[in-house]
């Protein structure tokens, strides 16, 4: 049986773990210590996130509206996630680690126009 390291979980939510090729959908539980997601086909196979292990959670922000894909960046990688509630999820997330670690991350149009005036800049 999957063992949580939450005490108390803030919230509970369905959403989608990216990893490689393929994705799994499960539950989120968010709670006073660490970001969890246990896969819906077999519980044992489970993501958590320590929030001090944590060193930065991006979503992409149009205008007022958030994104349902947001990363979680640690020092042992980069995890991709979604869910309808990623808004909640990150208000959460900001109370536990800081508003400081939660950023806006670019959108696909500013990567590109980055891009552009990067090899223009550098003649």
């Amino acid at each position: 049986m999957a063992q949580s390291l939450n005490h108390t979980v803030d919230l509970a939510t369905t959403g989608v773990f990216y990893m490689g090729m393929g994705n799994k959908v499960g539950k989120y539980m968010v709670g006073d210590k660490a970001l969890e997601f246990y896969n819906d086909n077999n519980p044992e196979d489970n993501i958590q996130i320590p929030w001090t292990s944590v060193e930065k959670i991006g979503a992409n922000v149009s205008g007022r509206k958030i994104s349902r894909h947001f990363q979680v960046f640690t020092k042992q990688g980069k995890f991709l996630f979604a869910s309808k509630e990623s808004g909640k999820i990150l208000k959460v997330a900001r109370e536990k680690i800081g508003n400081d670690k939660i950023v806006r991350l670019p959108t696909l149009g500013q990567k590109i126009w980055g891009e552009i005036t990067s090899r223009f800049n550098k003649k």
